[in-house]
């Protein structure tokens, strides 16, 4: 995960000089990153949210929509729009069900690496292994390398894309699909040298949970993920959704909506068979919000933390997207990769999102969530392949650059404090002599000391009567930049530590800014 901008924390350097103490100084804007403070700021923008779905909604002449926002664990807003059944003019509301398409996905990965976990199962395992009939198929060339549960997961196992075609395999009999295995399938590339979207993959990811947990996928993920997250409304075939309670799905032809047949569940459900409602989604996007930060505290969620983040990193380049923009209308070009049943995605601003898109024949969703702010953008809609992605990414761009929901703060290390205290000292002259340096052995290596020496003597000369020194802003751990004031200006100090295990200055680079310039 890519590590937060400079964001200033709570230590202070001071120093006197022959003629004056510096004045401490301590961040401006320290950044409140509770729950409590980021629902404030997000609580003005939530009718401008709301206005984006409408929108949108009309727009694409959906029959209904749900979505909400998330905010650490909680479901902090809500909005409907339409009818969930056009005959019986019921409307949607929060509770209704939708059914949830690829965005079904991640809970099959997050099973298969919950097995991993458990010791059942490696993801480098050949899909054969545990999916003998799949032995039928010989590789693309002799130095193909076995399809592994990694190519699925990552969807360069190389079967080409199935959109169309997988999407009306749902209620495929596991008998079947067996028999379809064994008569072999085919390629569109060679395993694990190209992106390519698969259905069948995650068919599969399904059928290996059944054959090593010993039970159906469904009630493993049911079990194991499902129950322990309450998401009592949740359930693979709709035929076990209440009468009345199920947003019927539809397509578009010309002005009339057409119902569109709702399949029932099968051997395929593990690519795209989920339904369920918004407040029960809410509860496993909160899961995956909980992963972060790293930290010590007792394990409480269905999957390990680190399992999570694991789920939430880059690993089949997928999609780099030149033109776009941000709401401002400036360039804000992004990229995207698969990982384990979720897509990341990297924007020039540094933002990271992580989601899934989800699409069948009467249904179109999407979620995604922002780690390194702490909330989620999920909706449902039940128009055929309705793209919900594009107004998620709207919203999103509305909390993040009108609203400002900051990022998480990086924690300073001690090392890093110690570090720019140390390294403050050095350049205005404070360090007794005998103290040992704060730089590393290849810092005189790469400057002559005796030209660095001058070089930062005059720099802070240049500032005049020193004033303060800023708290330190860390990058990660072992990198930061921190700021020494003065009356004629500030200098701006950037380190980085090695990796020894006692860390010390490999690296400082400083920048003068001159008072009013």
């Amino acid at each position: 995960m890519k590590s937060a901008p400079f964001v200033a924390l709570t230590f202070v350097i001071s120093f006197a000089s022959t003629t004056t103490k510096a004045a401490e100084t301590s961040s401006p804007n320290p950044v409140d990153f509770s729950p409590a403070a980021r629902r404030a700021i997000a609580a003005p923008y939530l009718a401008e949210v709301d206005a984006e779905f409408r929108r949108f909604a009309e727009e694409k002449r959906l029959p209904g929509a749900v979505w909400g926002i998330v905010i650490d664990a909680e479901l902090v807003h809500t909005g409907t729009f339409g009818l969930a059944d056009l005959d019986r003019r019921a409307p949607v509301t929060k509770e209704t069900r939708f059914r949830i398409a690829s965005m079904s996905k991640s809970f099959t990965a997050a099973a298969i690496l919950r097995l991993r976990d458990e010791g059942r199962l490696h993801l480098q395992d050949p899909v054969a292994k545990h999916v003998p009939e799949l032995a039928a198929t010989p590789p693309v060339t002799r130095d193909t390398p076995p399809t592994s549960i990694e190519h699925l997961l990552t969807m360069s196992a190389g079967f080409p894309e199935d959109n169309p075609w997988g999407d009306r395999q749902l209620d495929v009999t596991d008998e079947a699909f067996r028999d379809f295995l064994a008569a072999g399938v085919s390629f569109a590339s060679t395993t694990g040298t190209a992106y390519e979207y698969s259905n069948l993959g995650y068919a599969l990811l399904g059928r290996i949970i059944t054959r090593v947990a010993g039970l159906p996928y469904q009630e493993y993920i049911r079990r194991e993920l499902l129950a322990p997250l309450g998401m009592k409304d949740t359930v693979w075939d709709p035929r076990d959704v209440p009468a009345g309670k199920i947003a019927l799905g539809y397509q578009r032809e010309g002005a009339a909506w057409l119902p569109e047949p709702l399949l029932n569940d099968g051997a395929y459900g593990a690519m795209g068979g989920l339904v369920t409602t918004l407040p029960d989604f809410a509860r496993y996007a909160a899961m995956h919000l909980a992963a972060w930060p790293p930290r010590d505290d007792v394990e409480s969620l269905p999957v390990r933390r680190a399992t999570l983040r694991e789920m939430h990193q880059a690993r089949m380049p997928s999609g780099f997207a030149a033109t776009e923009k941000s709401l401002a209308g400036e360039p804000q070009p992004n990229v995207s990769s698969y990982g384990y049943g979720l897509v990341w995605n990297l924007d020039s601003r540094g933002t990271v999102r992580i989601g899934h898109s989800g699409g069948l024949p009467g249904y179109g969703s999407n979620w995604r969530f922002y780690p390194d702010h702490g909330f989620a953008v999920i909706s449902f809609a039940n128009l055929r392949y309705a793209g919900t992605s594009a107004v998620n990414t709207r919203v999103g761009a509305i909390l993040i650059e009108k609203a400002g929901l900051p990022r998480r703060p990086v924690i300073v290390s001690p090392i890093l404090q110690q570090r720019s205290r140390e390294v403050a000292d050095v350049l205005i002259r404070r360090t007794a002599a005998g103290t040992p340096e704060p730089f590393a052995m290849n810092f005189f290596l790469d400057h002559d000391r005796e030209r660095w020496r001058r070089e930062a003597d005059d720099l802070v000369q240049m500032l005049g009567k020193i004033e303060a020194v800023s708290n330190v802003q860390p990058v990660n751990a072992l990198r930061g930049t921190f700021q020494i004031l003065g009356e004629k200006g500030s200098l701006e100090v950037f380190f980085t530590l090695t990796p020894e295990r006692n860390p010390l200055v490999q690296e400082l680079k400083m920048k003068l800014r001159r008072a009013g310039g």
